[in-house]
C-alpha cells in the first residue's frame, strides 16, 4: 500500500480534528511541526463527523475541516458522514 496524508494548520480549530483521526485511525501517524500537523497513514485515513462531535461536544459539519486544511495527498471519498483519503479506486 502506499502512504496517503493530510496537513492542517497548527490551531485550535484543528486540534479536535486531529484528535478524531487519530482515535479513529490508530495505524496513523502524527507530526507536528511549527505551523502545521501532518498525519501520515498507510493505505487510507478517515475522520469521522460522528469522532469530532462527541470531542467538541456540537453538531459538526464535515465542510468545517477545509477552515484548516493545507494540503492532502490520496484520492478523496466525501459524504455528510466521513472525509476519506485513499489510494483505493
Amino acid at each position: 500500500m502506499s502512504v496517503v496524508f493530510i496537513v492542517f494548520q497548527a490551531n485550535d480549530t484543528s486540534r479536535p480534528l486531529v484528535e478524531a483521526i487519530e482515535k479513529d485511525n490508530p495505524h496513523a501517524q502524527v507530526e507536528e511541526q511549527p505551523g502545521m500537523i501532518k498525519i501520515n497513514a498507510e493505505g487510507r485515513l478517515v475522520l469521522k463527523r460522528e469522532t469530532v462531535e462527541q470531542i467538541l461536544d456540537r453538531e459538526f459539519d464535515l465542510q468545517e475541516l477545509h477552515l484548516s486544511l493545507i494540503t492532502l495527498a490520496g484520492n478523496i471519498d466525501e459524504t455528510d458522514d466521513e472525509f476519506t483519503i485513499s489510494w483505493a479506486r
